[in-house]
């Protein structure tokens, strides 16, 4: 009753969370892997080559990311969310007609900016900085938009595909974020933080300090946190991206494989939801310190398995993690470092997610084309993240002394 009543009374900032989550679905990698086959297709292109293009796109998605995140900290949600999903739309109506293989990469370019980055960097800002004694729950529920765009977007615009082709399938997607954009704008005609820069509106984080971005940039726990962050967009990216090919090393068809999308969004679902309670509950601490393991179990699982049940199951262990991942990172940062300047902090580290998101399909493709394809690879995976949630867990345990105490017991308000 208590989130009901917690729901019912933050509608219009949840909802305005939720549909920018819903809307970073057409520069996430699940959506854009739809149209691999025909893009390949359409300019003869190799695995290795369209993923270097996908990530030379994205690299430089993340490079800018880096300044434009910082203006979560300068403009209103729905002066800026507004503004990025028009610019999405756009992108989204020139892949209708691009034409060249560099008109190509400045449109992955957009589409991962305004999609993955500056959508998904908005939404979970403004969650993590409106809400303190119910950050969990509220990021979890501004989440659901993204397990609503996994479910319901590629069954969508495959049918689309056939009945209208791929080019004019991205004027449907322009057409959606059309209607989006001014929903955001309307659900924030008052926001949450009337002026994100006042200072009764922020929470210190260690120390009693708000950190800069330099200052989270020099201390050891951003880099010994840094590689488990990496890891699940990195290499669930990679998993999205690669599917054709992995039902192709599996001896399963596409459709089949897509058939088992349904165990990933609804674990998913179950886990962004129980991590919210759980954020409020405990804080991120201990969370941050296993996140990836369910991950790395669902590798080994997903790379031995040689039926789709055994399949289904390696999805549903990595589908643990990604509902985390929904929730963890953004009440990370402002647990630890504070809300004053999160906005540039979380560009910062969204910049180098999306980094990994990246270097994931281009590296992955390009030892694919050696020979070894992304089935054997998920062991070698598998150990990184095992490797990279020790080092977490040494970092997280000598920082946690250094919070507040109110976030050490992070007791619920109501």
């Amino acid at each position: 009753m208590d989130t009901l009543r917690f729901i019912r009374s933050n509608l219009n900032w949840l909802g305005a969370g939720l549909l920018l989550t819903f809307a970073s679905s057409f520069g996430q990698t699940f959506f854009l892997s739809i149209f691999a086959g025909e893009i390949r297709a359409e300019f003869g292109l190799t695995h290795a080559a369209w993923g270097g293009i996908y990530m030379l796109g994205t690299l430089c998605s993340a490079l800018v990311m880096i300044w434009a995140g910082v203006l979560t900290d300068l403009l209103r949600v729905r002066v800026l969310g507004t503004a990025v999903l028009l610019v999405l739309a756009l992108a989204c109506v020139s892949m209708a007609f691009v034409s060249s293989l560099p008109m190509l990469v400045a449109l992955i370019f957009v589409l991962r900016l305004m999609g993955q980055g500056m959508s998904t960097h908005v939404a979970s800002t403004a969650m993590a900085r409106w809400f303190v004694a119910a950050r969990g729950r509220a990021l979890a529920v501004a989440s659901f938009g993204f397990s609503i765009g996994e479910a319901i977007l590629p069954i969508v615009f495959v049918a689309l595909m056939g009945l209208i082709g791929w080019r004019s399938s991205w004027l449907v997607a322009a057409g959606v974020l059309v209607i989006v954009s001014p929903a955001i704008y309307a659900l924030l005609k008052q926001e949450r933080t009337p002026n994100s820069s006042t200072a009764e509106n922020h929470m210190a984080g260690m120390g009693g300090r708000h950190w800069t971005r330099i200052e989270v940039f020099r201390s050891p726990l951003f880099w010994m946190v840094m590689p488990v962050l990496i890891g699940p967009p990195a290499f669930g990216t990679a998993f999205f991206f690669l599917q054709v090919h992995l039902a192709e090393t599996k001896g399963w068809s596409h459709i089949e494989l897509v058939q088992l999308f349904p165990v990933y969004t609804g674990m998913a679902v179950i886990s962004m939801i129980l991590s919210g309670f759980a954020i409020d509950q405990f804080g991120t601490r201990r969370m941050m310190a296993v996140y990836t393991l369910p991950l790395a179990l669902g590798f080994v699982i997903f790379s031995q398995s040689t039926t789709l049940t055994g399949g289904a199951l390696g999805i549903a262990f990595f589908a643990m993690t990604s509902g985390m991942q929904a929730t963890l990172p953004a009440a990370f940062w402002a647990e630890f470092f504070g809300t004053r300047h999160l906005g540039s902090i979380k560009a910062m580290a969204t910049a180098i997610m999306v980094l990994g998101s990246a270097v994931g399909p281009g590296l992955t493709g390009l030892i694919i084309d050696l020979g070894v394809d992304y089935a054997r690879q998920m062991a070698w995976v598998s150990a990184y993240l095992v490797l990279a949630t020790l080092v977490a867990s040494l970092g997280l345990r000598r920082a946690g002394h250094a919070l507040p105490r109110a976030a050490q017991i992070n007791v619920i308000r109501p």
